[in-house]
């Protein structure tokens, strides 16, 4: 079935602008894995970033591989897009991991491409596996023994160097060692070991030789030198052939269920003027551009960037409508119908120059995210939105001219209650009756559609001690909501399936041990049911246990420089509805970050 899968990829292949191609001569080979679909993988930023920054380092070329589609999961090979080569070929096999939910692709990957899924029975001949990205910032026990070197932290600073240690052809473990003992952030798990108590906490964790204790977070103070922008346009994404601009990392609100808030202290904006010459260079290539971050409207500068926009939509009407109206009906992309979206706007921010440029980009749909139904759930999230400023938002987005709306919010998380849950319904059906009004006046009514999704307990969070609520009591919450809503016109309910819930608290909250429930969910081809069932693990030691304050957590080895003692005391002022000021992004001593930062 290989050659099918080569068909597969040639016809991907094609579609796309900005493949990157390299001579395999004298170079290191890294086989670039997101372990997920192609439509997926490409539609991540992250990922492509680090495609782009792999391949900018002379000596070493990039080709990317992912998950095969259904129909070739027969296939005896795992291939790259761009040479077609087997990925065990590759010198380095390096994992770009963005959501727990994904690691049994990652062994399934790693068995189709000839490997053995544990780095305890590779040998030298195999490629060093190694992975990065978000999922590894947060926890990597439960996929460690499966990795040779996690890279933790932002990747910029450390790549250069990382390959000025790896050598081919060289003893992997003095390999491994040379890299732990000199690479910030990066995490060899074979050269630490856990030790348990007899209720299965964790009783230490330390190095068994002569590397670092903890693993301290790579990052980037400046990004403005830095920029992170989509490498290759295609179709087959998400946002279909949308060039990608990261305008900001981190978020200031500090919401205590986000890891993004906490991670990635402090927030950090990129300059106007490098956010324009990205924007430029998008539009060379493309109509479509999509700002991305966890809070692109609290940017510095947004009117002064929605302006800058919102001039290049005008100038290029402009330009269009000069043109002979045979040739506007031939005008192809980037010609026509300059589009610009966002990917996070808060109910607070919508400033006129933002919505005016959501307009003039014929934007069909914005999102606001409440998070929860009451104001008493939104106090104890530390969600600085009141239900005035999301009622307020819902009647501008639309008397803008965005006939669409989508709500997000959770449900399960710490404290709630079912008046909580009822207070989603009162709020979703007071944000319809401020909808149909402006609608109203539009003289076209579109769509609300809300959704929901279930807490799961993030590391590095002041909620990474709380349990998670029972996959029953999750189904019942969203079983209210969608009654409370039925029958509500132009308004739809979808909800995320808890039992996939319950399986990412696992993995996110897990230790080494639930490495062997993935291998066994592996041998039963992924059955989940009958894994659960059989595993000498209970799971439910990992997502429907409350933590002790002091217990020793499967992810303290890592050091991203926030004080422990900062979340406990988060934790506390969340379970006593007390809210906490934004992250205020210059020195102070309120997390730690800044003191580290300071010595």
């Amino acid at each position: 079935m290989t050659w099918k899968t080569n068909k597969k990829h040639h016809k991907l292949d094609e579609s796309e602008v900005g493949t990157i191609r390299k001579d395999w001569s004298r170079c290191i080979r890294v086989a670039l894995v997101y372990p997920n679909r192609y439509h997926v993988g490409m539609s991540n930023l992250g990922f492509q970033t680090v495609y782009r920054l792999f391949n900018e380092i002379e000596h070493v070329v990039c080709e990317r591989c992912f998950l095969p589609d259904d129909t070739y999961l027969t296939a005896d090979h795992i291939t790259t897009i761009e040479s077609k080569r087997p990925v065990s070929d590759f010198d380095i096999i390096a994992f770009s991991l963005s959501f727990e939910n994904d690691y049994p692709n990652l062994i399934t990957i790693l068995e189709k491409a000839g490997l053995p899924p544990r780095y305890i029975d590779r040998k030298d001949t195999h490629p060093l596996v190694i992975a990065g990205g978000i999922a590894c910032f947060l926890n990597p026990e439960p996929i460690a023994p499966f990795i040779d070197c996690f890279l933790i932290g932002e990747s910029e600073p450390i790549l250069n160097q990382f390959f000025e240690i790896f050598e081919t052809g060289t003893d992997k473990t003095s390999c491994l060692k040379a890299l732990a003992q000199n690479i910030p952030g990066a995490y060899v798990p074979l050269f630490y070991k856990t030790a348990y108590n007899s209720d299965g906490t964790i009783y230490s964790f330390e190095p068994v030789c002569d590397v670092p204790a903890k693993i301290k977070r790579n990052f980037v103070e400046d990004l403005s030198s830095i920029s992170t922008y989509t490498t290759i346009l295609t179709p087959n994404t998400t946002f279909n052939r949308t060039f990608l601009i990261e305008v900001a990392r981190g978020c200031k609100h500090g919401c205590r269920f986000c890891s993004t808030g906490y991670i990635y202290r402090p927030p950090r904006f990129r300059p106007l003027l490098l956010l324009e010459k990205c924007l430029n260079q998008g539009l060379s290539l493309t109509n479509r551009i999509g700002l991305v971050g966890a809070a692109v409207s609290d940017h510095p500068e947004i009117r002064e960037l929605c302006n800058y926009a919102n001039q290049k939509i005008s100038s290029h009407t402009s330009q269009l409508s000069t043109l002979p109206i045979e040739l506007q009906a031939d005008q192809e992309k980037p010609g026509e119908d300059i589009r610009i979206s966002f990917s996070s706007l808060r109910a607070d921010a919508l400033v006129p120059e933002l919505i005016s440029l959501l307009k003039q980009s014929k934007a069909k749909t914005a999102t606001i995210a409440p998070d929860a139904g009451s104001e008493r759930m939104r106090e104890v999230i530390n969600k600085s939105i009141t239900e005035k400023d999301i009622l307020n938002a819902a009647e501008a987005l639309v008397s803008g001219g965005i006939p669409n709306l989508k709500l997000y919010f959770m449900i399960g998380l710490p404290t709630e209650t079912m008046d909580d849950v009822n207070a989603i319904i009162s709020l979703c059906k007071k944000i319809k009756h401020k909808f149909l009004i402006a609608s109203r006046e539009k003289k076209h009514i579109g769509e609300i559609t809300v959704t929901i999704n279930s807490f799961v307990p993030k590391p590095f969070t002041p909620f990474q001690w709380v349990a998670m609520d029972d996959v029953l009591t999750l189904k019942k919450k969203i079983r209210k909501v969608k009654d409370g809503l039925k029958g509500v016109a132009n308004l739809r309910v979808h909800a995320d399936i808890p039992r996939w819930a319950y399986i990412q608290a696992l993995f996110s909250r897990g230790d080494r041990k639930v490495a062997d429930i993935l291998s066994l969910a592996n041998y039963n081809k992924g059955n989940w049911a009958k894994t659960l069932k059989a595993s000498p693990v209970n799971p439910h030691y990992y997502i429907h246990r409350e933590r002790s304050l002091d217990e020793l957590l499967p992810w303290d080895f890592i050091d991203h420089g926030i004080n422990k003692s900062f979340l406990k005391k988060e934790y506390k002022k969340a379970k006593e509805g007390i809210t906490s000021p934004p992250c205020p992004m210059e020195s102070c001593n309120i997390c730690g970050v800044c003191n580290e930062k300071c010595e």
